[in-house]
């Protein structure tokens, strides 16, 4: 490697691997004393992870704000009780320390293959170097934030002399160390790290953390040298290296081709998608589903490539990095979300992750790479950036009374639905036009402080309690008190503290009819009933807009579907119409509303055999004359027709008809 990286910046360049395994190779630990004057930080003290972070800026020479913004943008100041995420970051810093060993416990299912790593890599050995750095051990690193953010900031300065060639004069030349903190080989990933970073200082931040530290990064104008990071060998390959790939500019993501092949002997067995020619021909995207993977990226690629595993995505976003791999072109079907109508009008995406591990998979590089991504697909096909089409698989109704229990409850309520939905937009608001009101409930509580308890069943004989971590719901009552049993569903068994009970939570996004309101309890429409959660101030809400419908007078009750097909007389005399089933025992009684979206026409999606292209195959779209509405029944939504609803005014913001 070179002596000094800005001899020959211009003639050659070191991939960013070599350049952190030459670092490693020269790391020095600093004086024993050093180590020695490093204090813990005391959980008692909310100001203690604030200090660490100015004193370790004064030991090394880092500056506050790029440490702070370092920080945040890999756990948002996090330590997560000193356990490691999926990539194996540890702390407020995301050092990394990964090896078989440690992977292998996360697997909650045992038939998952561990994915394919280069465990000499040294961006898997942060914490390592750090350590070796701050000459103590990395058991420090991993259960101390106050080590934890020293060592960090004693590599950052390493890079900052690597990438420079001295030590940085302004917070702008430290960019190519911010850079390489990253641990991206990848241009894109590597220089977005980079610039979230600047963008972070330039707006600052503030926060308190899980274990109650506040900690805050006061914002301040830099603009970036980007020069500094001229001399790191990134590959700009990945980023739109095949023109099959449907990405934003600048996103690193490949093109993998799920499996779209018959399955021999049987004629008709065949996997893992359907043709399609979307948008058109009646077929409109009109979903973008939000999927975490229950295994890890390789294992995912691997299903997703075997025609017998009849399941796919059309991207799969990798954790560690935010990396985008394609695997089957929006136009096509993708069989991800187990209800066929909802698969033939969506796109849809999958998070490394494990929705019970939440915070472990669920980062800041994931969030902002599915961010821009769908951001850009939203953008292309006209989905509205809400919660009723931006949509997890915990909302996707099953298609019958069959399959409506075992519907999955991915990602979780560990994604923090509030923040992905802003990033979404770019920190605006939601884009409507029509005034809020106050009997639509947009649910809304605080991820940071919202911690509820929860149990988990990991084994049929391990059931236990869940860490405590920041949740995307409120649970429901059926009275105003939390001594009142948590509601019930007839499609769900487990325990009501269960966290993939999806009967009782109501999640960030959801858009409900306020029903009633008690002291610091309301109710709203939900599963039929009355469902009350507690709301002070309406600390876990905000007022919402929508369309809001309620059964047609005279009807007792209305039923609802899984789906929203055509009536029979609409399929031609060669296609058996599909059933219109309705999901006994829900029902909407009269007098009661909910929030719903549409009318919009019906269509069912013909697409019964494998064919080697659309193109003359007896692919068909049977478009219906019957309208229907999509509600938020309860943490799924539904359908309703348009002819059983009547369309009811609700009071303007200011003007709420429950009062309180």
């Amino acid at each position: 490697m070179r002596a000094n990286p800005t001899e020959s910046r211009g003639a050659s360049r070191l991939c960013l691997v070599g350049v952190l395994t030459g670092l490693a190779l020269t790391l020095s630990p600093l004086p024993a004393n050093a180590a020695e004057n490093a204090s813990p930080t005391h959980q008692s003290d909310p100001t203690a992870l604030q200090s660490a972070f100015t004193t370790a800026s004064l030991e090394f020479g880092v500056p506050v704000n790029v440490l702070l913004s370092v920080s945040y943008n890999v756990s948002r100041w996090e330590q997560h009780g000193g356990a490691p995420s999926f990539s194996g970051g540890y702390g407020p810093m995301h050092l990394t320390r990964v090896d078989n060993a440690r992977l292998a416990p996360r697997k909650d299912d045992e038939t998952a293959e561990a994915g394919a790593l280069d465990l000499d890599d040294p961006r898997f050995h942060t914490l390592e170097a750090a350590a070796r750095l701050l000459g103590v051990a990395p058991e420090q690193l991993q259960s101390d934030p106050a080590q934890n953010i020293r060592g960090a900031a004693a590599l950052l300065a390493q890079y900052a002399r690597y990438t420079l060639g001295r030590e940085p004069t302004s917070v702008a030349d430290w960019y190519g160390a911010v850079a390489l903190y990253s641990g991206s080989p990848e241009q894109a990933l590597a220089l977005d790290f980079a610039d979230r970073v600047y963008a972070t200082i330039r707006e600052g931040r503030s926060r308190t953390t899980l274990d109650g530290q506040t900690v805050t990064l006061t914002a301040e104008p830099v603009t970036p040298n980007t020069d500094t990071a001229a001399g790191l060998a990134l590959r700009s390959s990945a980023s739109g290296a095949s023109s099959n790939t449907e990405c934003p500019q600048g996103v690193p993501c490949d093109f993998i081709p799920a499996a779209y092949s018959l399955n021999p002997p049987s004629p008709t067995s065949y996997g893992n998608y359907d043709l399609a020619v979307r948008p058109g021909d009646g077929l409109n995207i009109r979903y973008i589903v939000i999927h975490d993977t229950e295994v890890d990226y390789n294992g995912t690629l691997a299903i997703f490539t075997n025609p017998r595993s009849f399941a796919s995505a059309h991207y799969v976003v990798r954790s560690s990095d935010g990396h985008i791999a394609q695997m089957v072109p929006t136009r096509h079907v993708a069989w991800h979300a187990g209800n066929w109508y909802v698969n033939a009008h969506s796109v849809g995406v999958e998070h490394e992750g494990v929705a019970i591990q939440g915070a472990a998979w669920y980062n800041e590089q994931m969030y902002h790479a599915s961010a821009r991504l769908v951001r850009y697909l939203a953008k292309r096909f006209n989905v509205p950036l809400d919660r009723n089409h931006i949509v997890g698989h915990d909302n996707i109704p099953g298609t019958s009374n069959t399959n409506q229990g075992g519907m999955h409850w991915d990602p979780g309520p560990f994604w923090d639905w509030g923040y992905y939905m802003n990033l979404l937009r770019g920190g605006e608001g939601r884009p409507d036009a029509d005034p809020r009101n106050e009997d639509i409930v947009e649910i809304d509580p605080n991820f940071q402080t919202n911690s509820p308890a929860m149990t988990y069943c990991y084994t049929s004989t391990n059931c236990r309690d869940v860490p405590e971590q920041s949740a995307s719901f409120v649970y429901l009552y059926t009275a105003p008190s939390f001594s009142a049993p948590l509601i019930s569903n007839p499609f769900i068994t487990a325990p009501g503290s269960r966290a993939n009970n999806w009967a009782n939570k109501a999640v960030a996004g959801q858009l409900f009819y306020r029903a009633d309101h008690q002291g610091d309890w309301d109710a709203i429409y939900f599963s039929g009933q009355k469902a009350w959660f507690y709301n002070p101030h309406r600390v876990n809400t905000k007022s919402g807009r929508g369309v809001v419908i309620t059964p047609k007078a005279g009807l007792a009750s209305i039923p609802l579907f899984g789906r929203a097909y055509p009536e029979a007389s609409a399929y031609p005399a060669d296609i058996r119409p599909q059933a219109l089933v309705p999901l006994t025992p829900y029902s909407i009684p009269a007098g009661q509303r909910y929030v719903a979206e549409g009318p919009f026409a019906s269509d069912y999606y013909y697409s019964p055999t494998y064919t080697p292209a659309v193109e003359g195959s007896n692919k068909r779209v049977i478009v219906g004359q019957s309208l229907y509405y999509q509600v938020s029944y309860n943490h799924r939504f539904a359908f309703v027709r348009a002819s059983d609803v009547d369309v009811v005014p609700a009071a303007p913001s200011g003007d709420g008809a429950s009062g309180g």
